[in-house]
């Protein structure tokens, strides 16, 4: 006859400790991504004969849930499907593809979500608003703008974000981290999507064209904004004055204005700026740069504005007394 075992949390007898709960689980780590699915189930059985299978059990309090560990960085999750749809992961599964472009997913749900691209159905819809999208986490990042909650803020300068992406894009204005580099001519970038969006200009791709006035572009986000000329749509409106703008970036330039916050500083000699486009311009004045040359007479400028004053000599324009002073 087999032994007993108390179980300490109950007193209810097992006939071996192993099988005390279902609390404990086995994974064979030699064989845990080849045979996957066998392994992970609510009692896993270790073969006695394999010396190659390691035990990893998991215990929890006897009123607990039951809780599903990943062998390999060890996360924990409630339902074993999950477990599944996280270990592909770390093997690097995308058995779910999309039948009209190809691409592949680690998720039955990611599928579904990017399906959406292509039928164009957006079943989130902002409730202030109207606008819709087509996953319920976008419509989540999106109700902050009419909320104005920021969860993420920056630990070095204080300015927070409606999401994390936006803040982990922010630490890199400090750091100076440009991981995304362009293999044709070194550039390197902040974001992927800026780097993607360069890269057309090398392959002189415009894929964003306007229909109502031919107008093309590198980048769909571009095209959104230059329809908003067409139809005068200012979707990003100031909860404080009232005031709209047409994108987003532009609302931001002018929340300053209420808090008088100051958040980009020249490192150079301390001038605090409330756009990163004002602290870009401001920075040519110390680097002297004159990237700006004149198709006229060859002479460069710091910046674009002066040029197109100074283009006004050569053109006829008046007034030019407005120049006098860049010229001389």
């Amino acid at each position: 006859m087999a032994e007993e075992y108390p179980f300490n949390a109950c007193t209810v007898p097992f006939t071996h400790q192993r099988s005390q709960s279902k609390k404990y689980y086995y994974f064979c780590f030699t064989f845990i991504f080849s045979v996957l699915y066998n392994l992970i189930s609510d009692r896993m059985e270790v073969k006695e004969e394999s010396e190659e299978l390691t035990e990893v059990h998991q215990y929890q309090d006897h009123k607990t849930q039951d809780s599903f560990i990943c062998p390999q960085c060890g996360k924990s999750f409630t339902q074993k499907a999950h477990l599944k749809d996280h270990i592909r992961i770390h093997i690097g599964a995308r058995p779910f593809g999309c039948i009209q472009c190809g691409k592949d997913f680690t998720q039955k749900t990611n599928l579904k979500e990017h399906m959406r691209i292509h039928t164009g159905e957006k079943p989130f819809a902002c409730q202030q608003c109207g606008k819709s999208f087509t996953q319920k986490g976008q419509l989540k990042n999106h109700i902050r703008i009419h909320t104005g909650e920021k969860p993420y803020a920056c630990q070095e300068c204080g300015r927070s974000f409606t999401q994390k992406g936006q803040l982990r894009n922010h630490i890199r204005t400090h750091s100076g981290e440009r991981p995304f580099i362009c293999l044709q001519c070194g550039k390197s970038f902040l974001h992927k999507g800026t780097l993607k969006d360069h890269i057309r200009i090398h392959t002189g791709q415009r894929l964003f064209m306007c229909a109502q006035c031919g107008k093309s572009f590198t980048r769909k986000a571009i095209l959104k904004n230059h329809l908003r000329i067409h139809s005068g749509e200012k979707p990003f409106m100031c909860l404080q004055c009232g005031k709209s703008f047409t994108k987003a970036a532009y609302l931001r330039i002018h929340q300053h204005s209420h808090s008088q916050e100051r958040p980009f500083d020249c490192r150079q000699c301390g001038k605090k700026f409330t756009s990163a486009l004002q602290l870009k311009r401001h920075v040519k004045i110390h680097a002297d740069e004159k990237s700006y040359p004149c198709c006229f007479c060859g002479k460069t400028f710091s910046m674009l504005e002066y040029l197109k004053k100074h283009e006004k000599i050569h053109t006829g324009e008046k007034p030019l007394n407005l120049i006098i002073s860049i010229c001389n």
